[in-house]
């Protein structure tokens, strides 16, 4: 004879320890029986299903440097006579936020319906929201407006940085051109990283001394790197992975992403490393060996928002298979 329970639960660890369940948990939904007093004859199965709503005001699931949000699914089954064995299944929460206050269509006229088909009223608020966030996500990232950013440094103009857009889904890629052809100070080399910085808010912040996790830390998830000199115009693209968190905020952590540039410019105006193009009989020329120079950061803030479950579930490895044993 057995039973069994299911709850869902969302956890919130300040540490980096992922072994047990240590930290606090925020929400845990009433448990649910799926069945109870089960016979089950030698070679003989069941099969139940289980469904639960995620709260609205949670955040998406999170592992930082210093704050980990974690979803769980929790279930419980008992033999008689015998301790409840746990299983705890991880998952992953992606949250659109500005669907909280939308209100189902009552007129039947808005989607089309078939009378062979039966759907209950659940189903059909899940796949009108699932479709007006998906319209939301669209409408928010295809928005096309060319920016243009003059990168200067205390000696005169470096370049000039142009993007077409600064709000993107989890997945595309971050496309961006530089233009050093109009500079007055040469550009040796620089660099472009797509980074996310987690702040973790004043008052939850642990003391230096304490050995806690510096209160800003960054973890850059795309970078490219290019030697430039006597380049006119470049290019880049940094693709934003399926697996990392969207951009979001809570009373306790903000997550924000943003593209973190390196320049290195030479000391020296007008710097020439190439040889003359005309010569009237073959000489050698030899570079510099040394040249003076100087370098300094750029950071340019950007949004990203979540994607469609079916596109995150393509950075997940396959299906997984749980089991208990009592």
């Amino acid at each position: 004879m057995f039973s069994l329970k299911a709850r869902l639960s969302f956890y919130h660890t300040e540490s980096l320890s992922f072994l047990g369940e240590r930290g606090q948990c925020i929400l845990s939904t009433p448990p649910k029986i799926l069945f109870c007093d089960l016979r089950l004859d030698p070679g003989e199965s069941k099969s139940y299903s289980y469904s639960e709503v995620l709260p609205i005001e949670g955040p998406p699931s999170f592992r930082g440097q210093s704050v980990k949000y974690v979803y769980k699914l929790t279930i419980g089954c008992q033999r008689v006579n015998s301790p409840i064995t746990l299983l705890r299944v991880p998952l992953r929460v992606l949250v659109l936020t500005g669907l909280q206050d939308v209100r189902f269509p009552q007129d039947e006229a808005v989607a089309p319906s078939s009378p062979f088909l039966e759907e209950d009223e659940g189903g059909k608020k899940d796949s009108w929201l699932a479709e007006l966030a998906g319209e939301r996500l669209m409408a928010a990232t295809s928005c096309r407006s060319l920016h243009l950013y003059n990168i200067s440094d205390g000696r005169g103009k470096v370049g000039t940085f142009g993007i077409f857009k600064s709000v993107y889904r989890l997945g595309e890629d971050v496309v961006g051109t530089l233009n050093l052809g109009e500079g007055t100070v040469a550009c040796l080399q620089f660099s472009v990283s797509l980074q996310t910085e987690e702040r973790v808010q004043p008052e939850y912040q642990r003391r230096r001394g304490a050995g806690g996790a510096p209160s800003v830390s960054h973890v850059t998830h795309a970078r490219h790197q290019e030697s430039c000199l006597h380049t006119t115009r470049t290019s880049f693209s940094l693709p934003i992975p399926l697996s990392s968190t969207p951009g979001f905020y809570t009373a306790i952590v903000s997550l924000k992403w943003r593209l973190h540039f390196e320049f290195v410019t030479s000391r020296e105006p007008g710097l020439v490393l190439l040889p003359p193009m005309e010569q009237p009989e073959p000489v050698t020329w030899t570079g510099p060996e040394q040249v003076p120079v100087d370098t300094f950061s750029w950071d340019l803030p950007i949004k990203v928002l979540p994607t469609s479950p079916t596109l995150a579930s393509y950075a997940a490895p396959g299906p997984s298979t749980s089991t208990i044993t009592i």
